[in-house]
């Protein structure tokens, strides 16, 4: 399922290449009629992400409320203008990494989007450029009232971080019993947390996924917070879950270029991208050994979802 991080980069792309436009809305695969003929016509004012959850304001007070699930994801194209990644959400080609169109998005010929392919949930074209939806998980036209009652089931959002965030995620992790490593994928504790995460921030600050919340210190609680405000703004800024330090990597000049020919800025910490192996202290890396101690990694289902966790770094603590 793609995380907070992809979800905001959705939001600001949306913004860059349709804010301010009239839009054209329609729902190729029919699923979603009534609520796109309630958009259609319509300017897109405002795009913004909350967690998971995306938000696309229109001109008519009404909100095209998308969540992807693990199985929804966004296509983009159009003229050379129209710039940014191609393909972002699930499923992936490329792990956390997103799709990024080769030579542009169709160069100076545009002449509208292309016909739908596949299920297509909804379409939103503008005179540069189209963007389709597939496979989201809820898709729905909901209002102002309905936004503020999905937001006040969500916990915190690490990317907004506003004042007092910290102490409400301190908060709403020390009222709980359960282990840690489930409370960071309860989106009522912490909003746009998901697995990638939660194993990688776990292991940064040394902390055992199987502690109960009510057990994590104060102050243990905050610098969570903080490594994950931290981690999750990289995400933004990569593109990608990179959670480990430069001195871990092997560098992917292939990476590199594809990223300089798609127009996007190498982030500061490095020349290159890491190749994907080399991004991750933990996750998905049950089996091999831990970077730092060289004991081996461990994996085990949490709630339906794989944990990975190194078991001396991590170790209960008396």
């Amino acid at each position: 399922m793609p995380e907070g991080h992809s979800v905001r980069r959705l939001a600001r792309q949306f913004g860059d290449v349709f804010l301010g436009e009239t839009l054209a809305v329609s729902s190729p695969q029919g699923r979603f009629s009534g609520g796109a003929s309630l958009l259609d016509g319509h300017v897109l004012a405002a795009a913004e992400a909350h967690g998971k959850h995306l938000f696309l304001h229109f001109d008519n007070s009404l909100v095209l409320h998308v969540h992807l699930g693990l199985y929804g994801a966004w296509s983009f194209g159009g003229d050379s203008t129209f710039a940014g990644a191609s393909s972002i959400g699930a499923p992936r080609r490329v792990g956390e990494q997103e799709a990024f169109a080769e030579d542009g998005d169709g160069g100076a010929a545009y002449a509208g989007p292309p016909a739908p392919v596949g299920a297509v949930r909804v379409r939103l074209a503008g005179s540069h450029g189209w963007a389709d939806l597939r496979g989201a998980t809820t898709c729905e036209t909901i209002t102002a009232a309905e936004i503020d009652a999905v937001l006040a089931r969500l916990g915190p959002d690490p990317l907004r971080n506003l004042r007092g965030d910290a102490a409400r995620f301190a908060a709403n992790v020390q009222a709980r019993k359960t282990p840690l490593a489930a409370l960071l994928m309860d989106q009522k504790v912490i909003a746009g947390v998901g697995n990638v995460y939660r194993a990688e921030v776990l292991f940064r600050r040394r902390l055992d996924p199987w502690l109960p919340g009510t057990a994590l210190a104060d102050g243990d609680a905050r610098k969570l917070w903080r490594d994950i405000v931290a981690v999750m703004a990289d995400g933004v800024a990569d593109g990608r879950i990179i959670t480990t330090p430069p001195k871990y990597w092997t560098l992917d000049g292939t990476t590199a270029a594809r990223a300089a020919r798609a127009g996007i800025e190498v982030p500061p910490k490095s020349a290159r991208f890491p190749h994907r192996e080399d991004v991750h202290f933990v996750y998905k890396r049950h089996g091999l050994p831990c970077r730092v101690c060289r004991t081996m990694v461990l994996m085990a289902d949490l709630a339906g979802r794989n944990l990975y966790w190194c078991p001396l770094c991590q170790q209960p603590q008396d």
